[in-house]
This record gives C-alpha cells, sequence and structure tokens, in this order.
C-alpha cells in the first residue's frame, strides 16, 4: 500500500508553512508542496516591522525560520508543482508534474500572486524597466528615477526600500490619499527622496530597448503629464496594486468565488470535507502576515480533527514512514554550510547512483576563492562528490571541453568526466543553493522524474543550443528558471546551461540590457520571468 499522508498542504508561503509546524507538532504525517521557494510573498519584502512580538526582520528571514521550524517538527517538503487532484473520497490524490501523493486532508494555502495594470508598454517592458519585486530588482535601478505606482501598504513599503538605490521615488496613487496605515503613510510623505502624487493614474510607457518615457493623468483635474528620462538614462516602474488569488488550479474540485476566492466555514474547510484553505486565498477584509499565519494555525487545527475522525471511520492505526524523496535543501545565510546543511547534502548524496566532479575555473581575486572554498566545501559532504581546481589557462582542454567563457565558474562533469552541461558563474548560495543540489542530484542519478511527454520534447531538440540565465542571489523566482532550464540540459548533450550573477557580470547584464532577473538568454534573445520546463521547452522550439 502507499503511503498516505495525514496532510497535504500546497503552498509554502506564511499560512502553509504555520500549518505545517502546527500539524507536525501536532504528529500529524505532514507533507508540505511549493513549487518554488518556500516563505512565498513574504519573501520579497524587505522588511517586517508590524508583526507581534518581532521588532524588526527581513521578508527572507522569516520565510527561511518559518521553513525551519516546520523542518524541526518533521514535516516533509516537495518542490513540486501540483497539476491535478482527485478531491472526492476520504483518502484525496494530488498529482504533481514529479508524481502523486494520497493524502487524509488537504489545506490550500496556494495565496495570491501581484496584479497587473494592463497600460500600454507594461508587458512590453518587462524585465526593461517594469517590475513587481523591489527586493528582486531594486539594484538594477541604483541612481535612477523610479515610480512606484499603488497607495497601500506594499506601495509605501517597497517605496521606501527603493530609496536605497534610486535617485528619486515618485509614487503614482489613484487614491486621495494612501490606504496603508497612517504610521508607515507618514513615513513615505516625510521621506526627503520621495514624491507622492495623488489622484494620479498612468496612462503608458514607452521607450526603445528600455523605458524612456512615460504618461499620467490627474483623475480629477484630467490634466496629463509626461516624463522623459534624461539623455541615456533610462527609469523603473514597480507595480504594487494588489494580488489576483492563485486559485485556478482548484476550480473544477472545489467551490470559488465571483473574485477567485475560495470560501471556507467558520472552520475554515471548503464545500468539500477535509479540504481547507489558509491565507490569501480566502476572501478577508485584511492580507496581512499576521491574518496568514492565524489562518494557517486554525486551519491545522481543524485538520488535525477531520484526519482523527477520518482515521477512525476508516479504522487506520497511526503509521509511522520515512518520507522516501529528497529533501528540499535549507538555506543559510548567516553561513554557507552549518552543521544541519551537511548532513541534509550527505543524506541526498547517499542516493547518488554515481559519482559527479565540480570543476572550479578561477581567476586571482576573492570572488574566485569564495567560489572555490564554497565548492570545496559541498564536496566535502561526501566521496562521491570529487574536486577539482584549476586557474584560468592552467587547463585548455578541460576549459575547451565546458565551452568556458565566464570566469570564476564551477561545471559539473558526470562520473565518466563528461560535461554534465550545467556551469554557475556565481556561487551557488542564496536562493540558487537548492538549484545546484538538485543539479548534482540529476546528474548523478536517479534524478528527478520526467513525464514521457516532455522526455520527448526534450529528445526532438536537436540543434546545439546555448542559454544563458542572468540571476541574482536575492532573486525568489529564479531558481524556478534555472531548474526547469538544467534538467532540459541534463537530458539531452545539445543543450547547456550557465547560471549567471548579473551583479558580478556586469558585462553580460549590460549587453543584454538586463534590467530584471530571472532573465534567460537563448539565441541572444531574452525571455524575462519564470519559467517552467513547459514554457523553457517552447522557447527552445522556436
Amino acid at each position: 500500500m502507499s503511503k498516505i499522508y495525514d496532510t497535504i498542504i500546497i503552498g509554502g508561503g506564511p499560512a502553509g508553512l504555520t500549518a505545517g509546524l502546527y500539524s507536525g507538532r501536532a504528529k500529524l504525517d505532514t507533507l508540505i508542496i511549493e513549487k518554488n521557494i518556500p516563505g512565498g510573498q513574504i519573501t520579497v519584502t524587505n522588511e517586517i516591522v508590524n508583526y507581534p512580538g518581532i521588532i524588526e526582520t527581513s521578508g527572507s528571514k522569516y520565510g527561511e525560520t518559518l521553513k525551519q521550524q516546520a523542518i524541526n517538527f518533521g514535516v516533509s517538503f516537495a518542490q513540486d508543482e501540483v497539476v491535478d487532484m482527485d478531491l472526492s473520497g476520504d483518502i484525496k490524490t494530488i498529482k504533481t508534474k514529479n508524481g502523486s501523493y494520497q493524502t487524509y486532508s488537504v489545506i490550500i494555502a496556494t495565496g495570491a500572486s501581484p496584479r497587473k495594470l494592463g497600460f500600454p508598454g507594461e508587458k512590453e517592458y518587462e524585465g526593461r524597466g517594469v517590475a513587481f519585486c523591489a527586493t528582486c530588482d531594486g539594484e538594477f535601478f541604483t541612481d535612477m528615477d523610479v515610480f512606484v505606482i499603488g497607495a497601500g501598504f506594499a506601495a509605501a513599503e517597497e517605496a521606501i526600500f527603493l530609496t536605497k538605490f534610486a535617485r528619486k521615488v515618485i509614487v503614482i496613487a489613484r487614491e486621495p490619499e494612501f490606504t496603508c496605515a497612517k504610521s508607515i503613510a507618514e513615513k513615505v510623505l516625510a521621506h526627503p527622496k520621495i514624491e507622492v502624487r495623488f489622484n494620479t493614474e498612468i496612462l503608458e510607457a514607452t521607450g526603445d530597448i528600455q523605458l524612456r518615457k512615460a504618461k499620467f493623468i490627474n483623475n480629477v483635474t484630467k490634466e496629463v503629464t509626461k516624463f522623459e528620462a534624461a539623455n541615456g538614462e533610462s527609469f523603473g516602474i514597480f507595480i504594487f496594486v494588489g494580488y489576483a488569488p492563485q486559485s485556478q488550479l482548484f476550480k473544477d474540485h472545489i467551490t470559488i468565488d465571483n473574485f477567485g476566492f475560495i470560501p471556507t466555514d467558520e472552520n475554515l474547510m471548503t464545500n468539500i470535507p477535509g479540504v481547507f484553505a489558509a491565507g490569501d486565498i480566502r476572501p478577508k477584509k485584511l492580507r496581512q502576515l499576521v491574518t496568514a499565519v492565524s489562518d494557517g494555525a486554525e486551519a491545522s487545527f481543524n485538520s488535525e480533527k477531520y484526519v482523527i475522525e477520518i482515521k477512525e471511520k476508516l479504522g487506520v492505526e497511526k503509521e509511522v514512514c520515512e518520507a522516501d524523496k529528497v529533501s528540499t535543501v535549507e538555506e543559510k545565510t548567516s553561513e554557507f554550510l552549518d552543521s544541519n546543511l551537511k548532513a541534509q547534502l550527505s543524506e541526498i548524496a547517499k542516493r547518488f547512483e554515481k559519482s559527479i566532479e565540480l570543476v572550479v575555473i578561477k581567476n586571482n581575486d576573492q570572488f574566485s576563492m569564495d567560489l572555490k572554498n564554497s565548492i570545496k566545501e559541498i564536496s566535502s559532504v561526501s566521496e562521491k562528490i570529487k574536486f577539482s581546481s584549476y586557474n584560468l589557462g592552467e587547463n585548455p582542454a578541460l576549459e575547451e571541453k565546458i565551452f568556458l567563457k565566464n570566469t570564476p565558474t564551477v561545471a559539473i562533469l558526470d562520473s565518466e568526466g563528461a560535461f554534465s552541461g550545467i556551469k554557475y558563474s556565481t556561487i551557488p548560495g542564496g536562493h540558487e543553493l537548492n538549484s545546484f543540489i538538485l543539479a548534482m542530484y540529476n546528474v548523478a542519478g536517479p534524478g528527478q522524474t520526467l513525464s514521457e511527454e516532455v522526455l520527448n520534447k526534450i529528445f526532438n531538440i536537436k540543434t546545439p543550443t546555448d542559454i544563458k540565465i542572468g540571476i541574482s542571489l536575492n532573486c525568489t523566482k529564479c531558481p524556478d528558471t534555472v531548474q526547469s532550464a538544467q534538467r532540459i540540459a541534463i537530458e539531452n548533450s545539445n543543450i547547456q546551461v550557465e547560471v549567471i550573477d548579473v551583479f558580478n557580470f556586469k558585462e553580460f547584464k549590460n549587453k543584454y540590457d538586463i534590467m530584471s532577473v530571472p532573465a534567460l538568454v537563448v539565441e541572444d534573445k531574452v525571455y524575462f520571468g519564470s519559467k517552467n520546463i513547459e514554457e523553457v521547452l517552447n522557447i527552445l522550439s522556436k
């Protein structure tokens, strides 16, 4: 009989992680499925100052802490994407790209994604000046003018954050005043680098390869104003106008209201017994971190009661079972590898079917030494991970074999010493550590499973293709694109992928006018935004 979880949580934001740690603490066999980095939208928030009991923290640090708490209570994680489900019976089935899971209860915590306005130029200049994540893309606009569209908490908070980089921040608010807490509104209004224009809306954004001009209208006086960047300069437009619920996946399985939210009863249960919803996916008046974690705790509490009842009904006794899958590696920012992380990597390496080799090609600089030391530390966790390092020019044959273009870089070789098609021209830390670990696992085998349909699409690529992915280690959206592209490269020797830190390789950044990450470069054409494996394959088939 296949494993049946007590509860499966779909979504790894604050609501989902809180539900997980409460379920784990209640000794429920719990799995959290998250397609991106655990932490959700909170990870792109630079500053949290209004959560009770916490004076100040960053969104990414808070998300890491929540995840570690869940891990400490025995919660399992799967970095995967849910594609379908069967919620009709007492035992429910959740289908993902990489397999299926069974469970007695489900907690939906998929949250919401940033809304777009639809003005002319918004889509055309996304990644070329139009952005939706200040934490990911703010640094691209150093010493430039930046517009922030919105009047709520996110707009106010991110406007303040952007002053760290921008020459000037102009807030465009269609409302006559801020809709967030008065304290943060006053902070924005008093900031010397911020100008606020109320009763104003954006009409269009235009330019060439980058943004050069924008038009705005006062919705009271109807006066139209124009902004034009100084000669040779560009500027940024950051949009923070709310979030759209991520509920389309569930529309044929549970009740969804006219606005796309999932209604629940007082126990946070949907119209389907055993299926709960928590966080921003629910209709509510206040969408804040504090309400998300509250929902997560309450959903877990009610799910526990449901699981006890359903197990009694089915005559099921409590089982003890270890999850047989690769855990998502816990990321740490305080040090590259702590003892907990080393232990996790060692366990993953035990499942390698073959050995691999990590080869560093370095310059004579500090960045090269940091890369060498980090890769050497990773290789130290297992005899199945070999390590070697060469100065640039010391091993020309190897440089030719891995198609060396940038240094320092680290390439992954297979057990026969052949190039796997994967290079990282960055220290694979931050949000990219999981991607690097998954790359090693996939090269060594058994690797993540792929459907026959996807494999056929990969094998049908006959043209040698060089993929470059511009990333930053602060980007929460980059790993999905990196993992998708490198999975294709491992299966098809015609494909090679190089992951490049745009802030350490500015020639690459400037060559492709990259002002947002991830930036997928194929045949000198740039594609911005997070991409799954099907989306990458569609680009490669053009």
